[in-house]
């Protein structure tokens, strides 16, 4: 009886040092590492300690022992134990930003440190040696890392997404992806298509979806662009845009499962991002990510409006399954209704397409602050 005591007290104590795993993501100018931090008492940083590369950090608690890496800019391991927490900058980051976030219903309290880049001083010049030297070439600028997006023409292959007598959707967002990036990459962007002609990216749509979000799961990824066209009822015209979450109306959960796949594969994917949506409320980096992305639409949307003149149908939230996915500020928007009378046409027509590419292509500049 008294072994089982022993084991029942050491398994107790083990339980009350848990600390999970941190979360880790990158967002522009800042990389941000969350701990689950253990216990129902306050938590507060004892000491704090910068010695480049590292960051020691002394809590009023006991951490079980812990150690792993980071796969993203800014920030390299991390190792907890006893009332330590370690982390290992990159080189070139630093800058530390600590709080401790209280416990909010079911979510535990939270080690919060936010990771920046810091100036690296020049090193000191050499004296010089001879009476008369010879005037050195100035050093070269190392040049600025290019900003990367990531754009999407909706559907392609053999799923052409919504078709009317007036134009096929697969075909209009190639079209207007392709202009998106040229007008980008004239700007010094670093442009991903996550295609480039009528091919889709697998035959699954489950797959086909994972396989265009994930390329925007990268940290240096600063946004990624989903294009589509819109079905309706007769009469429906304008443009929306979206960003991740909740749909608020049943209309647009329709419209989710539709750009998920429509049928049972739409239903199914739509319930998995649902699922999903559900969970960003009580998460510090998704809530993050969700900020710029909210930003992001409400640029997009404003420039369309203004490019192309077409009634405003607004900045939404949705469960659309390609947004889900990146670890960076996603979009999705409808540039108009392929099934309209009226918008159609437009649609299938070379010049309104320009249109349409540089009211995106604007407001990601805005978005990325470069003209």
């Amino acid at each position: 009886m008294k072994w089982r005591f022993f084991l029942f007290v050491v398994l107790a104590l083990w339980s009350s040092l848990a600390c999970a795993a941190p979360r880790v993501g990158s967002h522009p100018g800042y990389t941000r590492v969350v701990f689950d931090l253990p216990g129902m008492q306050p938590i507060r940083v004892q000491s704090k300690k910068v010695t480049l590369p590292y960051l020691t950090l002394r809590l009023n608690t006991l951490l079980r022992a812990e150690r792993g890496s980071f796969q993203v800019p800014g920030v390299v391991a991390y190792a907890t134990a006893g009332s330590a927490v370690n982390v290992t900058f990159a080189p070139g980051y630093g800058n530390p930003q600590i709080q401790i976030v209280p416990r909010q219903g079911n979510l535990p309290q939270r080690l919060v440190i936010d990771v920046s880049k810091v100036a690296v001083p020049k090193p000191a010049p050499k004296p010089v040696v001879k009476a008369a030297p010879k005037p050195k070439p100035a050093p070269k600028p190392k040049p600025t890392p290019r900003p990367r997006v990531v754009i999407d023409p909706g559907h392609g292959g053999i799923d052409p997404g919504m078709v009317s007598k007036h134009l096929r959707e697969k075909d209009v967002t190639l079209a207007v992806g392709l202009r998106v990036s040229e007008l980008l990459r004239g700007k010094g962007v670093d442009v991903v298509m996550t295609r480039t002609s009528d091919r889709s990216l697998s035959d699954n749509k489950r797959a086909d979806l994972d396989a265009r979000s994930n390329l925007a799961r990268a940290g240096t990824v600063s946004a990624y662009i989903s294009i589509h066209v819109n079905a309706g009822s007769p009469g429906s015209r304008g443009v929306e845009t979206y960003y991740f979450g909740q749909p608020l109306s049943s209309d647009k959960r329709a419209l989710a499962i539709q750009e998920n796949g429509a049928g049972s594969i739409g239903q199914e994917l739509t319930r998995t991002a649902a699922g999903t949506a559900q969970n960003l409320l009580g998460d510090i980096l998704s809530q993050a990510k969700v900020s710029f992305s909210r930003d992001l639409a409400s640029k997009v949307q404003a420039s369309l409006l203004q490019q192309t003149g077409a009634p405003n149908r607004g900045v939404h939230t949705n469960t659309f399954y390609v947004i889900r996915n990146p670890n960076t500020a996603a979009i999705l928007t409808e540039i108009g209704f392929g099934d309209s009378d009226q918008e159609g046409p437009l649609l299938a027509n070379k010049a309104y397409q320009e249109r349409v590419a540089r009211g995106i292509a604007k407001a990601i500049l805005a978005f990325l602050h470069l003209k």
